[in-house]
């Protein structure tokens, strides 16, 4: 066997040898050896997301604008030619360095324009060159030299001086020699792949292939690129321009930026450019004093916190005067600038050894004699340094300004985001002008490369039909029911459809200053209007002062302390009355207590303007939490609802939220709720897990444990729905899933289904239920207007034609009232369909499902499961927040992968809530 072996390698590289070998072996050893394992494992039948099956019919005819703009291609038998690139300093390291690519690719387009025959080329800024037939060679190298003015090896002798290379005064030839210093690349270019621009046409026929993407990565590459060359901050596929009419202060030396998003897409209408505007968060450009003084929201620098101003700064941009010159922050010095010492070297002075004498002195000695600068403030403040971590060099702190347009990717705060939100909304009419002037500025039909791709951009908005779709009436209590007009409605003079009655209830009070007595008075007599009865409260809590500066888990446990000595047994319910309206840090540890430890139903509120609506609004949330109902859809209970009716059908609702951007080690929270008691699709409950931190494929649906036992999500709601609907099995399973990107929809078909369906065969395995899958997708970039009106397009509006996917099964839909800004409609992708609805079906289910949600009085603009799902998450994610973990700082490497530390698991919740809706 052993001498057979090196002839089975051998044998592709010399065909002659194989034939001489009599025995059966070796056919046998060329089997084994292409080992197809992972690819048959993988290429069992794939599910992919499934095609159109028409388009839907019901509804009111409405003429709508989209901000997709028509794109005709020419060039269609043309070729793009894909190059990998490498970049090197002269010396063979990679060249790195913000930008650096596309400032020598630049130069190697104006150097060597005869040796790439006069081709224009897309340059991605990192390894991947285009352009539109092939370049004279599948392999060229050229060497470009670079004036470098932004490095920080700019400071000629290197020798840890502030600046070591005489004043600003000295002679012309001194000046020249300090911040221009040439640096040399060897650039390679090299022949990767060919991609037929016919794909383009192929996609747009439905027929995608990896070539078709390719293809439409390049046109966005290449509209990166023509913003690049404007000197714009690219983020993805947003472009920001450095001009401060577009910046807008959120507080905290971070501002939002206004840009615009611009990609290629293929449409059922054609290969379309969709333009909209966009925002990001930039740091504060100009002094770095001024920056760190907002940033830490303090008075003046001898406030300023440097060990936070050092993590703040770190990798930032700075430009430095009076030379201009450009560089990176590595940290700050030890000591202030009047007493941090360095070395400088003498110039004509030597030692005994030959070697330069060096004396030391201060950095602010240095800038006073030498550089004849005249420090106003920053003597006693440490300095900024742009060295090496054993070569410093240190400026003072009041010669660097920020460099404009450097992305803040920090988490905002809660003031932050709310400006930001406020900020940055645009009416339709508004947004509309802005980007018809965005068309017109970035002068597309002027780029040498889009051109050489026989592209041209039509510059009016593309027009849709769409319909609107009648509201779903509703019924309420007393056998009433009515229709919502305008996808809202309100409980003036109405009773809710299933009120609950509150008993054992009490009051806790965390130090917010109210009238409680008042508060109680009113709520009873609200609730009283609404159908609920809601006895006296037992009792009144309220927080000592002294344990109002205790850590928040001591102050709820006190509270429970006074809870458990007074009351005569465990409350239903608990009204608990907080001080601050958002961030509360008592929030987590009370309902962790409450949910997890006691089984007690809960209630927050931050009272400052209270009315009846704000009664109503709380009355609703505790009523659906209690087990009651505000409202049903009036066919809920017969059997006339499209496909639901027919058979006992669930419905779940899935969403992972993560950390904050700069959290990189904090669990990823799962959440799926189910529908509950069938025929009903107004109930719900949740279960909510931790995952590892960013990954978004769900990965506890289903978790054997034994052959006997699975833990995972899927069996709890299951057996959930079986015990709730008269010990019926669902026939169907409809799943919403929400924050899956295209790129995604394959995993969520064969990953997360898979697990789906092994939870259900492993409770039953002759257990066929049918599915339904679908993907609502909110962070997208298409916008409807209405022509000639101000207003957003009205709730119940779907668009199933023109720009929706040239092949698969998507419409969008804005269920909701937009009442500020513009509307964002919900785009949903129906993946895989198993029990056959028809598209008006489809999207009457969807539409309803909007209406249903139990914490409003209005329709929402993405299906009920999935808003219970993103709650459930976010509210369940505060019970870990608490706790002292210790990978939770970002600076730690934290938890990785589902193969790294493992993830600490959240507390279960107690039984008597587990299968309520607390999320609400």
């Amino acid at each position: 066997m052993d001498s057979s072996d090196p002839e089975g390698t051998g044998a592709p590289e010399a065909l002659p040898p194989p034939p001489p070998i009599p025995p059966n072996i070796v056919p046998q050893k060329v089997d084994t050896e292409v080992k197809p394992e992972p690819v048959t494992k993988a290429s069992k039948p794939k599910r992919v997301p499934m095609a159109r099956t028409g388009i839907g019919r019901k509804g009111q005819s409405i003429q709508l604008l989209t901000n997709h703009f028509k794109v005709n291609v020419n060039n269609v038998n043309g070729y793009f030619f894909h190059y990998s690139v490498s970049v090197l300093y002269e010396d063979g390291r990679p060249a790195e360095g913000k930008g650096t690519g596309r400032r020598v690719l630049d130069r190697v387009h104006e150097t060597y324009d005869t040796e790439l025959a006069g081709k224009e080329f897309a340059y991605d800024g990192e390894k991947s060159l285009f352009t539109v037939g092939a370049l004279p060679a599948n392999k060229l190298e050229f060497t470009v030299v670079l004036e470098d003015i932004s490095s920080s090896r700019a400071s000629g002798n290197g020798n840890g001086s502030p600046n070591g290379n005489g004043s600003p005064n000295e002679t012309d030839r001194k000046r020249l020699r300090r911040p221009y210093q040439s640096k040399t690349f060897k650039v390679e270019i090299s022949f990767a792949a060919k991609i037929p621009m016919q794909s383009i046409a192929n996609a747009l026929r439905g027929q995608e292939s990896e070539n078709s993407q390719e293809a439409l990565r390049v046109l966005d590459i290449i509209l990166r690129q023509h913003a690049a060359k404007q000197g714009c901050l690219l983020v993805r596929q947003s472009f920001f321009h450095n001009d401060p009419k577009n910046f807008t202060d959120l507080g905290g030396g971070v501002l939002g930026c206004r840009g615009f998003h611009s990609s290629f897409r293929a449409t059922q209408g054609g290969l379309s450019l969709n333009i909209d505007v966009s925002t990001t968060m930039i740091i504060q450009p100009g002094p770095v004093m001024d920056f760190l003084i907002a940033n830490q929201k303090v008075r003046n620098p001898g406030e300023v916190d440097w060990a936070k101003a050092k993590r703040t700064l770190k990798n930032l941009r700075v430009k430095i005067s009076p030379s201009n010159t450009e560089y990176k922050i590595t940290g700050l010095s030890e000591l202030p600038c009047d007493e941090q010492l360095f070395s400088l070297k003498q110039k004509n002075g030597r030692d005994g050894d030959g070697s330069p004498q060096t004396i030391e002195l201060t950095v602010y000695e240095y800038f006073k004699e030498y550089r004849h600068i005249e420090l106003r403030y920053s003597s006693k403040l440490p300095c900024i340094n742009v060295g090496k971590p054993k070569r410093p060099t240190y400026f003072p702190i009041e010669l660097c300004s920020l460099v404009s347009l450097q992305r803040y990717t920090k988490a905002l705060s809660t003031f932050q985001r709310s400006s930001l939100v406020e900020k940055s909304r645009q009416k339709p009419q508004e947004r509309m002008r802005v980007l018809t002037d965005a068309l017109k500025s970035n002068n597309y039909d002027s780029d040498s490369m889009l051109r050489a791709c026989g592209i041209s951009i039509n510059t009016n908005f593309t027009q849709v039909e769409g319909r609107v779709l009648p509201a779903p009436r509703l019924k309420v209590g007393s056998g009433e029911d009515f229709q919502p007009r305008n996808g809202r409605w309100n409980f003036n003079n109405k009773k809710l459809v299933e009120p609950s009655t509150i008993q054992r209830w009490a009051v806790v009070n965390f130090s917010a200053r109210c009238d409680v007595r008042g508060l109680v008075r009113d709520m009873i007599k609200c609730g009283d209007q609404k159908g609920i009865r809601i006895e006296p409260p037992f009792d009144v809590f309220e927080e000592s002062p002294q344990s109002r500066r205790g850590p928040p888990t001591a102050r709820v446990e006190e509270m429970f302390d006074q809870i458990k000595s007074k009351l005569p047994g465990l409350p239903q319910f608990l009204l608990c009355l907080l001080p601050e309206r958002k961030n509360s840090d008592v929030y987590g540890p009370w309902k962790r207590k409450n949910l997890a430890e006691f089984g007690i139903v809960t209630q927050c509120i931050a009272p400052t303007r209270v009315n009846d609506q704000y009664l109503t609004n709380v009355l609703l949330k505790i009523n659906a939490k209690l087990g009651g109902m505000n409202s049903l859809l009036s066919v809920e209970r017969s059997p006339s609802m499209p496909m639901v009716s027919k058979c006992p059908t669930i419905i779940l609702g899935m969403d992972v939220s993560h950390g904050s951007p700069g959290q990189s080690d904090v669990p990823s929270i799962a959440a799926v709720v189910s529908s509950r008691q069938w025929p009903l699709i107004s109930r719900y409950r949740a279960s909510v897990r931790t995952q590892s931190p960013k990954v978004e494929m769900i990965d506890n649906l289903f978790k054997r444990v034994s052959d006997k036992e699975d833990q995972g999500i899927i069996r709890e709601l299951l057996l959930d729905f079986y015990s709730s609907s008269q010990k019926r099995k669902p026939d169907q399973i409809i799943i919403f899933r929400d924050g899956v990107s295209e790129s995604q929809f394959n995993q969520v078909l064969n990953i997360e289904l898979d697990q789906i369906i092994e939870a259900c065969k492993f409770l039953d395995e002759s257990w066929c239920p049918k599915f339904l899958v679908i993907v609502a997708q909110k962070n997208h970039h298409t916008k409807f207007f209405q022509p000639g009106s101000p207003d957003n397009v009205p709730p119940g509006t779907v668009i199933d034609n023109k720009v929706g996917h040239p092949r698969n099964n998507d419409f969008y839909m804005c269920s909701h009232a937009g009442m500020i800004g513009t509307t964002r409609p919900t785009h949903y992708h129906v993946l895989y369909d198993e029990i056959g609805y028809s598209p008006d079906d489809m999207q009457e289910l969807v539409h309803s499902l909007s209406y249903v949600y139990q914490r409003s009085t209005t329709a929402v603009s993405v299906v009920a499961p999935i808003c219970y799902a993103h709650l459930a998450a976010t509210q369940v994610s505060q019970f870990i927040k608490f706790d002292d973990m210790s990978e939770t700082s970002s600076g730690h490497g934290g938890v990785t992968s589902a193969t790294g530390v493992p993830v600490p698991e959240l507390p279960r919740l107690h039984e008597n809530v587990s299968s309520s809706m607390f999320f609400c």
